[in-house]
């Protein structure tokens, strides 16, 4: 399993799986004289964390970070960051009667298939307890893209068939759904409440909203700015779908519509619209970066559903009495979202030192 790595100059690998002892990442290519500390890492890592209200996982991770390397006295040195998060929470016996069965949406057939072993407890390496480490290193890329006035925010844009309207992201700090729309949020948890209650669950669409951002971020012609978003966000476990901009309702759009026309405003040129979400031939136009992305609802439910064993024969499927599983993991994506955004662009300003004289 050789694919564990992204990002070209700021470069983050991560390690561990579901159960193991801990998990973590190391980050590479920060630049020095950076300020760091483990308490810069929690607030993301919190938002992230299972067993934060009724609608997540009651697993409960207090992933407390331990920086092991590449910062000294308070600065990074511009060594690879090592950060590790012990695993504190894990339920392995749980997952004992699930050992030999596929599991519909899950990734034991294939990886079984392409590997020959599989870690079945809570998923492994293809559980979604990898994001912590992307989260911890995407707080290192957010802070090293203040330094150029960039930021990063997601929120969640639709669950199941409740969207948002579109709003000036004004939260309800109390809701448990981190939307701008405080009426859509409402429903989303009504929503939520009822399928938790049937052993369903429901998928969901975040969106991504960076400012600030430069003009002149992303290489063509194959490191273009949206195409390592799209790759970086469409790595994340559950991801069934990207678009930028109008995305795919611009295919039933005019030219004369979709066309960003360029104005001149206090001594800026600029777009005055975004129907592009902030990219022109791969390369940012300095207009917010927009984009979404589409969860689909998670695996494991509560209701019974047929399936096969590893050896083919015909079984039935029953998640073990006190099983812990997210009833929509967009929930806890935001912050996944902005820390693979803020990877992205932290990469981007890297390279982009090095395109001309």
């Amino acid at each position: 399993m050789g694919s564990n790595s992204f990002g070209n100059i700021f470069r983050i690998t991560t390690w561990g799986e579901s159960h193991g002892p801990a998990i973590g990442v190391v980050i590479d290519g920060c630049p020095a004289g950076l300020e760091l500390s483990e308490q810069d890492l929690l607030p993301d890592l919190q938002r992230r964390a299972p067993g934060i209200n009724p609608h997540t996982s009651p697993r409960r991770e207090p992933d407390q970070p331990q920086i092991l390397s590449g910062v000294f006295e308070g600065k990074t040195t511009g060594a690879p960051i090592s950060i590790l998060i012990p695993n504190q929470d894990a339920n392995s016996q749980a997952y004992t009667s699930l050992k030999d069965l596929l599991r519909p949406g899950h990734a034991n057939f294939t990886y079984l298939a392409k590997y020959g072993i599989f870690d079945h407890r809570g998923g492994g390496r293809a559980s979604a307890r990898e994001t912590a480490c992307r989260v911890a290193a995407g707080a290192v890329a957010k802070k090293l893209l203040q330094l150029f006035s960039v930021s990063v925010q997601a929120y969640i844009q639709q669950i199941g068939s409740i969207e948002a309207a579109p709003g000036d992201l004004t939260f309800v700090p109390s809701s448990p759904v981190y939307c701008p729309d405080p009426e859509a949020s409402r429903l989303m948890v009504a929503q939520l409440d009822r399928v938790k209650a049937e052993g369903d669950s429901l998928g969901g669409v975040v969106e991504f909203l960076a400012t600030g951002v430069p003009v002149g971020l992303g290489d063509p012609v194959y490191e273009k700015l949206e195409a390592n978003l799209a790759k970086a966000l469409l790595s994340l476990p559950a991801t069934k779908g990207f678009e930028m901009g109008e995305g795919f309702k611009a295919a039933s759009m005019q030219g004369s519509a979709h066309n960003d026309l360029y104005e001149k405003l206090e001594g800026k040129i600029q777009t005055k619209t975004n129907s592009a979400g902030g990219t022109l031939g791969g390369i940012s136009t300095g207009m917010p970066l927009m984009g979404r992305i589409a969860f689909k609802p998670p695996s494991s439910i509560g209701k019974s559903q047929p399936t096969l064993t590893t050896a083919g024969e015909s079984a039935t499927l029953e998640l073990p009495s006190g099983s812990r599983h997210d009833p929509c993991v967009a929930i806890r994506a935001v912050p996944v979202v902005e820390a693979m955004v803020a990877l992205v662009l932290a990469d981007a300003l890297l390279m982009d030192r090095c395109a001309r004289l």
